[in-house]
């Protein structure tokens, strides 16, 4: 298989999850992948599962600093870009009486004013055509108590493939939003007390989705290939639900 043979991508927040799985089925179709995470650790390791087919550099996408570091290494290595997948976040669950000013500001530095500077830095090496996908939440859409700011802050996704759709339509890039529902990731495993605690948020997930489960990661690594490739050709400014109709039904 080779739908991306030749291509280069980035992917922030390639060492798990959706985007390590991201990462591995765009190698797998015959891309280069540029990795930019902040576990240095954790991004070696996953740049070394790759076999020569991925690069890596550590950083957090609230640094611009950090941003212009990556991309001036594509620049230096000669490469231009093909697609970027806007894949990072964060999320932390605070009700709305308990909201900070610190921890309103870490989703909306990470999830909104990071992607709009992973993309804004990446114009100058992205191809015309290339594709940019921005990765949303339902959490967007539907009301979860303690997600104002997470929510709110991934909201804006939906706007910015709208906006910069228009905005990049001279140079034929793709911009859209892939919208996963609740995805069976380590990051659950992370965030509950034990074992028990995990099975528990994992069984109350599946019982809100109408196809009885959570999603796998490499399921939202499939439509993040379509949005990346030539299939998806005529798909600019939309929003891809990849949820097992949780929003829908």
């Amino acid at each position: 298989m080779s739908r991306l043979q030749n291509k280069v991508a980035v992917i922030t927040g390639g060492t798990s999850g959706i985007g390590l799985a991201t990462a591995q089925r765009f190698v797998a179709e015959g891309a280069f992948v540029y990795i930019l995470a902040r576990r240095k650790d954790e991004l070696d390791k996953t740049v070394a599962s790759l076999r020569g087919n991925a690069a890596g550099v550590q950083g957090d996408v609230s640094n611009v600093e950090d941003l212009e570091r990556l991309y001036t290494q594509i620049a230096k290595d000669g490469r231009k870009l093909d697609i970027v997948v806007a894949n990072v976040g964060a999320v932390n669950s605070v009700k709305l009486e308990d909201v900070t000013v610190d921890s309103f500001n870490h989703n909306f530095d990470v999830n909104t004013r990071g992607v709009l500077f992973t993309v804004q830095k990446a114009l100058p090496l992205l191809k015309d055509g290339a594709s940019v996908i921005l990765t949303g939440t339902i959490a967007s859409l539907r009301g979860f108590p303690g997600r104002t700011a997470y929510a709110a802050s991934k909201a804006a996704l939906r706007s910015y493939a709208r906006t910069w759709t228009t905005e990049l339509k001279g140079r034929g890039i793709r911009v859209n939003v892939i919208t996963p529902g609740p995805c069976d990731t380590p990051l659950i495993d992370a965030q509950e007390s034990s074992p028990e605690a995990a099975a528990a948020v994992r069984a109350k997930h599946a019982a809100n989705i109408p196809l009885g489960r959570m999603a796998r990661p490499e399921e939202i690594a499939a439509a993040m290939l379509f949005l990346a490739s030539d299939d998806a050709s005529f798909v600019a400014g939309s929003e891809l639900l990849v949820d097992g109709g949780m929003c829908s039904v």
